[in-house]
């Protein structure tokens, strides 16, 4: 048996854009449900969404069904166990939080590699061995993992380049609201400085030919992003648009 291909890095690598939406649902139902409207990839997140790591499990299979989608984990932090246990479960997407420099990003890459190049921990039975069944995977499995390293404050844009520029990360994403708290504009997505930010941040990583993304539902913004150039863009979170559409028939009918 091969290791399944990793669809998302290899969008990334020939430059194709990958439209994505976030999960922050627990449960497989409407994380299934994201994955067959047709979205190039769907995150999972563990950071800021009550959706721990043995929940991972089922939303993976659950958009396993729909080959065309693929599954990106965004663990809680930084942490090599937490890394591990992603991995095992079959994530081969992973996008870690709050890296501030080039030694945070490393430890992300030591913690998605076998020694003696890092540091992963080996177990064969697992999900992503398809439970011993894929030949050599240990010595395969890095060419189908894919690391997403966040940036999101400003000190961490001082060091972009060179974090962006480190041996095993394949991304970069801006986390717009902890950068907008970072310059001193809490909740303030909009604000010029924010912006600015941002838009200085793709620019950069563009020209140092790395991929770069961001999540953002302002529609205007999202045209703005990828004619900057971002290689993967998230265009809502599934508990922004529950909630737009539960508003809106509140508004529609709540007086009637």
């Amino acid at each position: 048996m091969q290791n399944p291909k990793n669809r998302f890095k290899a969008a990334l690598a020939n430059g194709t854009h990958q439209l994505g939406i976030w999960n922050a649902i627990g449960g497989p139902s409407v994380v299934e449900m994201l994955a067959g409207a047709g979205f190039d990839w769907v995150l999972i997140d563990n950071e800021h969404a009550p959706i721990d790591v043995t929940d991972v499990l089922p939303a993976l299979q659950a958009i396993a069904a729909y080959p065309e989608t693929s599954a990106i984990v965004r663990p809680a932090s930084n942490d090599p166990v937490l890394i591990k246990r992603h991995l095992d479960q079959g994530a081969q997407t992973l996008l870690i939080p709050y890296v501030q420099n080039v030694a945070e990003a490393e430890a992300a890459v030591a913690a998605m590699r076998y020694a003696p190049h890092g540091m992963r921990g080996v177990a064969g039975l697992t999900r992503a061995t398809r439970f011993g069944r894929v030949a050599d995977y240990t010595a395969n499995a890095e060419a189908e993992l894919c690391l997403i390293v966040q940036v999101e404050t400003a000190e961490a844009l001082e060091q972009l380049e060179a974090i962006a520029q480190v041996d095993g990360v394949h991304g970069v994403f801006i986390g717009p609201a902890d950068l907008a708290a970072s310059l001193g504009h809490p909740g303030e997505l909009s604000h010029p400085e924010v912006v600015a930010a941002i838009e200085d941040a793709l620019t950069r990583l563009k020209a140092v030919g790395v991929p770069s993304g961001i999540l953002t539902m302002d529609e205007e913004f999202v045209r703005r992003c990828r004619e900057l150039g971002t290689g993967f863009t998230a265009v809502a979170v599934d508990m922004w648009a529950l909630k737009a559409s539960v508003d809106g028939l509140m508004k529609t009918f709540g007086d009637s």
